[in-house]
């Protein structure tokens, strides 16, 4: 055997020594779902629009909810028009006090320039798109960001936020295909030993939404794909109790129904999805969990456009009752984004066809009275 041979087996013995001391002493990830407290009826019942933002012309759309002390942060894309260079994210502040809930003056939260510079490596930022809260981490989020192309060619970007902006930002590692066609719009999973994943979705040929887990450093450690018949988007998921969790999601190519996948591993393996009987044009959905099976939806599950709906289910997702409009079809509204501050929930949405921003605030109370 000749010294390239025996070079080249050592290189590789060390690879495998190296290989396997990662295995060794890489730690495993938890696949129990963290469950926050069941909400209980407290208080008076409270249903109040606090916020309504429109632009004069252009877009508005896509809100998001940041949760902060003492109250939220609503967040969207607004330009010209979905998917173009000027598109930027735009930010307010919502504040909780004695007096409730109290909106301040809306401005740009971070420019496409902004994350370009930060990016790392540096790079063009062509457009934005939808923004959710990185749970794991605090003054960060996951952005849609579009370096070439349209939707498409999106990639999902972890971006840490300072007090002027952006300080540092990455793309995640989520497909071999140039890292491209990846979105978010859904909010974070948290999983019982602190850790989270991130709800995403593939939109480029084979469409499905997938689940992708983080280690501490928040580097992606794995992905679980949920796919159906249809093609699966914006993906919401609730969980159920430790190990079982519902996948509400959207038909891209709109076959007018809902679609529900169901995990009963935590989140490792997902069901083939099904389609509902429950109307859906196309449009993504925003849920809750209240605890002991209940679940409160966001939704437009009516024939056409439809109404903007909140519903309410007490037998995990299989059947549901309206408790109230929150915006007629005349309204356009879509795009809903519901979480829980605090003992109150917070929904916000887009309306007049992407023109604009509303958001509400109601309590369990409210929810058992209608």
């Amino acid at each position: 055997m000749g010294a390239l041979h025996l070079g080249i087996l050592a290189l590789a013995l060390v690879s495998v020594v190296v290989s396997g001391y990662a295995v060794w002493r890489d730690k495993p990830l938890e696949w129990r779902f963290s469950l926050p407290a069941a909400v209980a009826p407290v208080g008076a019942p409270v249903f109040e629009r606090v916020f309504d933002y429109s632009v004069s012309e252009g877009v508005a759309h896509a809100p998001a909810i940041l949760l902060e002390e003492g109250g939220a942060r609503i967040v969207w894309f607004e330009g010209s028009a979905e998917a173009q260079p000027d598109v930027d994210i735009h930010s307010v502040e919502l504040t909780r006090g004695p007096d409730g809930w109290q909106a301040g003056e809306s401005a740009a939260y971070f420019t496409r320039d902004d994350l370009g510079a930060a990016m790392e490596p540096r790079q063009l930022v062509v457009t934005l798109g939808n923004v959710v809260e990185n749970e794991a981490r605090e003054a960060s989020v996951y952005a849609t960001v579009v370096s070439v192309g349209g939707w498409a060619m999106a990639s999902v970007a972890e971006v840490e936020m300072g007090a002027d902006g952006p300080v540092s930002a990455r793309k995640l590692n989520l497909s071999p295909f140039l890292n491209r066609s990846h979105l978010v719009k859904s909010p974070m999973v948290g999983y019982a030993d602190g850790s989270h994943a991130l709800p995403a979705y593939f939109e480029m040929g084979g469409t499905h939404g997938t689940l992708v887990r983080f280690d501490e450093a928040g580097r992606v450690r794995d992905t679980r794909r949920i796919a159906g018949p249809a093609k699966m988007i914006q993906t919401m998921i609730v969980p159920l109790d430790e190990r079982r969790a519902v996948a509400f999601l959207r038909d891209f190519d709109r076959s007018d129904r809902l679609w529900v996948s169901r995990t009963e591993d935590g989140g490792q393996s997902w069901s083939v999805a099904e389609r509902t009987e429950m109307a859906n044009p196309s449009a993504p959905v925003a849920a809750v969990g209240l605890g002991d099976g209940r679940i409160v939806m966001v939704a437009n599950d009516l024939e056409g456009a439809g109404d903007l709906r909140l519903l309410a289910s007490d037998d995990e997702g299989a059947s549901w009752r309206v408790l109230t409009v929150v915006e007629p079809d005349a309204a356009g509204a879509r795009y809903p984004m519901l979480r829980r501050v605090g003992d109150q929930f917070l929904l916000t949405y887009s309306h007049d066809n992407k023109r604009g921003i509303r958001a509400v605030v109601f309590n369990a109370t409210w929810v058992a009275a209608q």
